[in-house]
């Protein structure tokens, strides 16, 4: 029985864990125990290549053992041919000459002539260093190679590419040869991004952005022939283009994005899905029924077929032919992952990101009927097993740095392995050959699950049980913003009123539910106070009083006077306080005169003369608060002094109203 494996990269260390059903280590891998930056499977599964920090280490994955030790240090990428025959290494570069700028050969191609070994630093049986050059740019450093690996690309300047024979080299370093073919595009401008199809016919498309007014285009040639293109596009609205070939090499999908939306419908830019066919010549933009981004583009295995995610939250998802018609469309959900399983048989389309983490699993072969859907929430990497049958899913770093995990589920959405880390910077499977594992008629049963996975299930469940045990203490009505809350219950009960009147309603008929009147003293606060401030509001309090009496006394009836009172006692202008100065004008006006309650208006304000004592009285306060601020020492503005200057002709206008100060 063929076991699947796969690997754990973290900060310090490289695990090989066999894949369902032991996930047991594999027995004769040693642990790197430096930094460990990189990590990766040739395709063909054969060798798997971890860096250290003097060092980079090939290992043979069926039984763990070092093939090789390579002498090259800090190295930060790792890139394996095709066929797993070649690998391409990129460390730090280094300038030697600043005057004349030269820069080491950071990037070198390494053969690999056997898969075992004694692990030899620099054993030339096993691994031979065949050409370097150097790049200082991380981004697109990887050299390119054709699907028989006999050709390698390497890019000069942005104007051109050159092509080297891996297989006729007769010198130590083979880059430094005759290239084998040269593409230069000086004549239609700078090429962006390139990329080389697999097949056995090898072609090349290479992306041109806009420039001067002209449009961008995407041109198709046949390698080594570029004289005239096999297909070509031209466009507009396109600064960027990632490229997508199908697994025979016959048709190319292109998406294309700006950074700017220039019609403002999105913060990401515009995308756009181009198709071109080889054979025929043929391409065409592919029309989608929904605005929005462009999530997710992904061939099938089988090269026939294409799906798209795309449009706003929730987005479309749907399958093209390989003509570009409408096959099938999924329901709208959110959903930014589409991947097509080996055998071509399930289809998994996923919401991860800042999405919640659903899967859905459908079969294709069934007339895309749903299998299953499951939660993997935080997921940062997702890939299907290489028989076809499990998921692999994991958190990992920098993206998140809590929770980082790896977890293995079967198709029918069952969780069979769990392991927890502290960091978890990569995973991946082993590659592996499909005819190594029987075809899937349907979907088998789960195995049975691991014991990590059962204790994870365990733990959640407990979690969630207490969580909504303390949850059905608390209410469970519906959400109230904090403004829309009852002071008294905490807003637990379900049938309390939200409306602005019947809560103001509440409050001023009950004594326990009475809101402070802003600018009085809070009740129960005069154990607190300090001996000034004790003193400060006696003073004032005795002063009011007097205000009263002579209110009293002097007003053309009860009611006005009640209602010059409380201006006086609580001058504010908020609603809250009017409404609680005409409650206690209208009472007292109903104890004082029958006649008089008759007649008066909201407020308790019956004329003009009484309206104008009203405002006289407040200027009249509010130079007495002045006054003692000047008293303090507190410096007061040229405005508030000419205020308090105005008291005399205040007091003679109160006069003259037959008010007496």
């Amino acid at each position: 029985m063929v076991v699947t494996q796969f690997y754990c990269r973290q900060p310090k260390s490289l695990e090989l864990i066999e894949g369902p059903v032991a996930f047991g280590q594999v027995q004769d891998f040693t642990r790197p125990s430096f930094d460990c930056k990189n990590s990766c499977y040739s395709s063909n599964g054969k060798v798997l290549a971890y860096t250290q920090p003097k060092s980079v280490v090939l290992v043979n994955p069926e039984n763990g053992k070092t093939i090789a030790i390579l002498p090259v240090e800090e190295v930060f990428d790792l890139h394996f041919s095709p066929l797993g025959k070649y690998l391409c290494t990129w460390s730090k570069p280094i300038c030697l000459n600043k005057e004349s700028g030269i820069w080491n050969n950071n990037v070198k191609i390494w053969e690999i002539l056997k898969f075992e070994g004694n692990g030899d630093i620099g054993d030339d049986n096993n691994v031979e260093m065949i050409g370097e050059f150097s790049n200082k740019n991380q981004a697109g450093w990887k050299p390119q190679f054709t699907a028989d690996e006999s050709l390698m690309s390497k890019t000069i300047n942005q104007h051109e590419i050159q092509f080297f024979q891996t297989k006729k080299k007769s010198t130590i370093n083979f880059i430094l040869e005759k290239p084998f073919a040269i593409l230069n595009s000086k004549e239609f401008g700078k090429i962006q991004n390139f990329a080389i199809s697999p097949g056995k016919n090898p072609s090349i498309a290479i992306f041109i952005p806009e420039n001067n007014g002209k449009p961008a285009s995407i041109k198709v040639y046949n390698i080594p022939n570029f004289n005239q293109p096999v297909s070509q596009k031209q466009f507009f609205k396109a600064e960027k283009c990632q490229f997508k070939w199908n697994s025979l090499g016959t048709s190319l999908l292109a998406l294309v994005s700006t950074d700017v939306d220039q019609s403002n419908k999105s913060y990401y830019g515009e995308t756009t899905l181009y198709l071109l066919g080889i054979i025929g010549s043929f391409d065409q933009r592919i029309n989608l029924d929904k605005e929005g981004p462009i999530h997710d583009i992904t061939w099938s295995p089988s090269s026939r077929e294409f799906a798209v995610s795309y449009g706003y939250m929730p987005a479309a998802t749907t399958f093209f032919d390989a003509r570009g018609n409408s096959i099938y469309s999924l329901p709208p959900a959110p959903r930014n992952t589409i991947l097509f399983s080996p055998h071509a048989k399930f289809v998994l389309v996923a919401g991860f990101g800042n999405l919640q983490g659903t899967v859905d699993i459908y079969d294709r072969q069934n007339k895309f009927a749903k299998i299953t859907s499951f939660e993997a929430s935080n997921t940062s990497v997702c890939a299907w097993s290489p028989d076809g049958r499990y998921i692999l899913t994991a958190t990992t770093s920098p993206r998140l740095r809590v929770d980082n995990c790896a977890k293995i589920w079967h198709a029918s959405g069952v969780l069979l392995y769990y392991k927890p880390y502290q960091e978890l910077f990569g995973v991946s499977w082993r590659p592996q050959d499909l005819s190594l594992f029987p075809p899937l008629k349907k979907l088998e049963d789960p195995l049975p699950q691991h014991e990590s996975a059962i204790e994870f299930l365990a733990k959640r469940k407990s979690k969630s049980s207490t969580s909504s045990g303390s949850s059905e203490k608390k209410s469970t009505g519906a959400y109230r913003p904090p403004h829309a809350r009852n002071g008294a219950n905490g807003g637990s009960n379900n049938n309390s009123s939200t409306s602005l009147y019947e809560r103001e309603m509440k409050s001023n008929g009950s004594l326990a539910t009475a809101r402070t009147v802003p600018g009085a003293t809070p009740v129960g606060t005069e154990a607190s106070e300090s001996k000034s401030a004790s003193k400060n509001r006696k003073r004032k309090q005795k002063k009011e009083l007097a205000q009263k009496e002579a209110l009293t006394s002097s007003s053309p009836s009860p009611a006005a006077a009640a209602a010059l009172t409380d201006a006086i006692i609580t001058p504010s202008s908020t609603p809250g306080a009017a409404t609680a100065a005409a409650t206690v004008s209208t009472s007292n006006s109903t104890n004082n005169s029958n006649n008089d309650s008759n007649n008066l208006v909201y407020g308790g304000v019956q004329s003009m003369e009484e309206k104008k004592i009203r405002s006289l009285l407040k200027k009249l306060r509010a130079i007495e608060n002045l006054k003692e601020k000047q008293a303090i020492g507190e410096p007061l503005e040229e405005t508030q002094i000419l205020k308090i200057q105005t008291e005399d002709k205040v007091k003679s206008e109160l006069e003259k109203l037959g008010y007496k100060c």
